[in-house]
């Protein structure tokens, strides 16, 4: 038996807070992934690992405030805890290891592809991950043109965000990237849902389970503080918001301190001037302040 399903119990409500909840989480992790390459190479892996984690929290929490307006209307809906928590462990993991090829290697050629990636396919492997957390009187099929669509968006979406953050071109970039990036994440979240079939062993009543809404929002409580604190350290710390490095930068290899380099062309300068030119005969010195 083919359940009936409705996505949007609540209307337009649970997806405008998804997507919000996806750029909330993009433009933290960003601005993160963009803070880590105007910093020291020792505080480099603290900042990759804030994106990671807020970047993981972020599709995490959008995935199940979309889930909490997905309905079956034959069955009730409950939610394995250990699965729907090791979906958000998976994400920032795989998120994490895409950030870091990026961080340490560049947003650009093989990096950039490899990091985008296994960013991307972390999204894609939370969402899919996340279903499977869910217990009902049935069991899901998937249509896998379709899956294989929104895996697809998940790794461009992917691509083009760490791409953006690999610019360090200010706080309104990071915003527009983190736009695109939430729409980017919904539009994968919706694809895998319209790739979805019900299918039911029996019929029983949907009123005798609790809410999908009730059996989430204890679950969320802990990505959303997250988000927030994440949120605060980004506002307080103004070479973030501006987008500006703590140090002089004087190449163009993001996390080489100035004050290195300094001292490196420090102990080589001074062996330019010890070599003065031989006077032999005809020869005569240019008249300068200093012979005179």
């Amino acid at each position: 038996m083919q359940g009936t399903v409705d996505g949007f119990s609540y209307g337009a409500v649970t997806p405008l807070v998804a997507y919000l909840m996806a750029c909330l989480g993009g433009a933290l992790g960003l601005r993160c992934t963009t803070r880590s390459l105007l910093v020291r190479h020792s505080r480099r892996p603290a900042w990759l690992a804030l994106g990671s984690a807020a970047i993981g929290s972020g599709i995490w929490t959008m995935h199940f405030v979309a889930m909490m307006g997905f309905t079956i209307d034959e069955a009730p809906i409950h939610y394995d805890k250990p699965i729907t928590y090791a979906s958000l462990g998976l994400a920032i993991v795989m998120v994490g290891v895409g950030i870091f090829i990026v961080g340490y290697r560049g947003a650009t050629g093989t990096a950039l592809f490899t990091g985008g990636t296994i960013t991307g396919l972390g999204v894609a492997s939370m969402h899919y991950l996340g279903m499977a957390g869910m217990q009902f009187d049935g069991r899901f099929t998937y249509n896998t043109i379709t899956v294989a669509v929104s895996v697809v968006i998940a790794v461009v979406a992917a691509t083009a965000a760490l791409w953006a953050a690999g610019q360090v071109r200010g706080f309104l970039w990071s915003v527009g990237a983190s736009l695109v990036m939430g729409l980017a994440v919904s539009g994968m979240h919706y694809t895998g849902m319209a790739a979805l079939t019900v299918h039911l062993h029996g019929t029983s009543d949907a009123g005798t389970g609790a809410s999908a809404a009730s059996a989430l929002a204890p679950m969320l409580i802990g990505p959303l503080t997250f988000l927030l604190i994440a949120g605060i350290v980004v506002m307080f710390d103004p070479h973030m918001v501006a987008g500006r490095p703590d140090w002089t930068p004087v190449e163009r290899k993001p996390g080489v301190p100035a004050a290195a380099v300094a001292s490196h062309l420090g102990r080589r300068q001074p062996l330019r001037p010890a070599r003065l030119p031989s006077r032999g005969p005809g020869h005569h010195s240019p008249r300068t302040p200093q012979n005179r």
